[in-house]
Parts: structure tokens; sequence; C-alpha cells
């Protein structure tokens, strides 16, 4: 019978505890999540300043863009926005998305879109790069090079090595899954001594990261050649935005084919997203607080001897090897009214299934002190 594998998968998938399910939200925000009727403390929110608790007049703009941007669905709100960030940041243009999977997979195989690429272009990546980085340099044309998880020493060792004429590196800001940081300076530095360029995806720090809350390039003086950032996390909105040189983003309306070919982001949600970004830029109470929850967090789970990756970020991750052990502990922590994430391979290497444990502003004192009361009994 055809197809076949498909149910042959899916019980394989179960045997291993990798089978993968979703949950329905009733009710939910940074602090709090409701499911079957039940209430949760929540540490699996990427609302990290718990910004996503707002009302929006959503007669300001029109709900459909109508059609792709070069057709006729490139409004003034996308224009505008997309001129806020250019400014805010530091660079000449932007494109917006309706998602950061698709900026950022879009981008590679648009920057590296025929067959002379095999020769003359190379992408460097981290090997614990996002998804979308991943998948969008196996679909590009360019010859794909991993480097391992944020060893400079190894990637120099790869750049030295390669022929290529167009090199690109590919990190993030800060990982999604290990909620440790990029060592940007050595990137930057290892960029210009190869003439390479460097790009970052700055999901999981824009808005939580720097001054004013504009993420990992805040931090720094130097600037990646292409900035992917996203409205998702902790923005609290929806959609991302590329920023680049005139040239980068003129040739990606050239060859993007996400971006020619998609129907343009809804201004409703444009105007959302210019929205958030604004209280993100004013939220400076509540970076402050989520650095405090962080640290309580940490202190806590040292003294009670818990083991936590190396992360100062809203990304706090508990290993457990296996996934059979991280569904049992989470299904523990939900009797005890603690919702958190099971991350299990292939989303994480094999044998490194954790607790995605995230910390937010909009969390107390004593949640952090219940949750890591109940990690000690249950780990």
């Amino acid at each position: 019978m055809a197809f076949e594998y498909l149910q042959e998968s899916l019980n394989t998938r179960k045997q291993q505890a990798l089978f993968r399910h979703r949950v329905c939200v009733q009710n939910g925000n940074a602090r709090f999540i409701e499911i079957a009727g039940k209430t949760y403390l929540n540490f699996a929110s990427n609302d990290y300043l718990g910004l996503a608790d707002t009302q929006l007049d959503m007669q300001s703009a029109a709900t459909g863009s109508t059609s792709s941007a070069l057709v006729t669905g490139y409004q003034a709100i996308h224009r505008q926005f997309e001129a806020r960030l250019c400014n805010l940041l530091g660079y000449q243009s932007a494109l917006l998305f309706s998602t950061g999977f698709s900026a950022n997979s879009s981008i590679l195989k648009a920057l590296f879109n025929d067959a002379s690429s095999a020769k003359s272009c190379a992408i460097f990546q981290d090997k614990l790069n996002h998804a979308s980085l991943i998948d969008g340099a196996l679909q590009s044309s360019a010859k794909h090079i991993r480097f391992n998880h944020n060893d400079m020493g190894h990637l120099r060792a790869r750049l030295e090595k390669s022929a290529a004429v167009n090199k690109l590196i590919i990190s993030e800001g800060v990982f999604s899954m290990d909620g440790d940081s990029a060592p940007l300076e050595q990137l930057y530095n290892l960029k210009k001594q190869h003439d390479a360029w460097l790009m970052l995806d700055d999901a999981h720090a824009f808005g939580v990261l720097g001054k004013d809350g504009l993420g990992s390039c805040q931090l720094h003086q130097n600037k990646p050649d292409i900035l992917v950032v996203t409205f998702g996390k902790a923005m609290a909105s929806q959609g991302a935005a590329v920023l680049g040189s005139k040239t980068l983003i003129d040739y990606m309306l050239q060859y993007n084919r996400d971006y020619i070919y998609s129907t343009a982001m809804s201004p409703l949600m444009v105007n959302a997203a210019s929205f958030q970004l604004e209280r993100l830029l004013k939220a400076h109470d509540q970076r402050a607080q989520l650095r405090t929850n962080i640290v309580l967090f940490k202190q806590l789970c040292d003294a009670a001897n818990i083991a936590v990756m190396p992360s100062n970020t809203s990304i706090q991750p508990v290993v457990l090897a296996s996934a059979e052990n991280v569904l049992q502990v989470q299904s523990k922590l939900q009797q005890s009214g603690i919702w958190l994430s099971a991350i299990r391979p292939p989303t994480v290497p094999a044998n490194t299934a954790r607790l995605r444990i995230t910390i937010t502003a909009a969390h107390q004192a004593q949640d952090i002190h219940n949750l890591v009361q109940q990690l000690e009994v249950q780990l």
C-alpha cells in the first residue's frame, strides 16, 4: 500500500519517546498558562519582557496587504517600519518577512542561488544554529561548512582551509536551546581577517540585551553584514526583518523567492509590531527585573546543586540526557503546577534532551522559588 512508511515512521517516533504533539492553550501570559482547565506557572514562554498582554486598536491598519510586496503589497506602513528599524539598528535597508524561519532560510537560498556558488562561495555555520539557517544553507548552492559551537579555533581552521572567494559566517546572538551568547568580537575579527561577511540571527537577544533592548549589536561597535531580528520573542508580536546594505536588499528583491512570491506581511501585523517595538524600547524596568530574576534562578539552582547550562540569558536549560527522562520529569512538574518545555532530538543533539526553562520579567520571586523547589524534588 502506498505511503505505509508514514505510520511506520510515527510508530518509531513514539517508541523512541520523540513523538511530538500540540497542546491547546486556553489562556496564557508570560507568568501563567491555562491548559485543559488547569492553570500552571509558565516557564516555557519566549515573551521574555511580558509585553504580550496588550490590547491594540485594530482599526488603525488594514487586515490584508492584498498581494506580494513587488505587486501592490508594499504600503507606507511597511516602508515606515523598515525605516524605523534601520535608523535604530544602523543599517541602510531592510525587508520584512512574516516569519523568522522564512527570513533566515530565504536569505541563504537567494544569496547563493546558482551553480557557480558551489565553487566560489562557502557558508560557515555554528553547529547549534537554528534549523532555519541549516535548511537555508542546505538548499543553497554554496558549500556548507559547520564549526563546533562557539569554537573560534575550529572556525579559524575551517576558514584558513577554504579556497572560497565569498565566505559567509553565520551565528546566533543568543542560542535558542543553550541560552549562551556568541563571541561576537572574535567573530568580527575572523570575518575581517578572512575578508568574509558575518550574518547574525538575533532572535533571542533582540529586546533583551543592550541598553535599549536592541540586541547583541548594541553591545558592540561593529555590526554584522546581515542582521535578522524577529518580533515574536521579547517583542511579543509576529514577523521578522532582514537588515543590511542597500546593495544586499536590492539583490534580495531580485532573487529572494520567499519574499517575491509571498503575500506581503499584513499591515495589521506591521502596525502591531511597530507598537510593540516602541514599548520594547521603553521597557527598561522589565529588562532590569528580568536580569534580577535570572540571577535569582541561577543562585537558587546553585544552592540546590541543580546543574544548569552556562547561560546568563532567559534561556536556562537543564540537560537530562535521554528523551524518556526529560518527559518523565516534565510530567511530574506539570502535576505540581509547573509548565515547561521538554526539548528532545532532533531539535538538540542525541543524549542532550533537556528541560528548556525560560525566565521572564513577569515572574515573581515566589514563582522562581517554587520552580527550583520542584526541580530539586524531581531531579
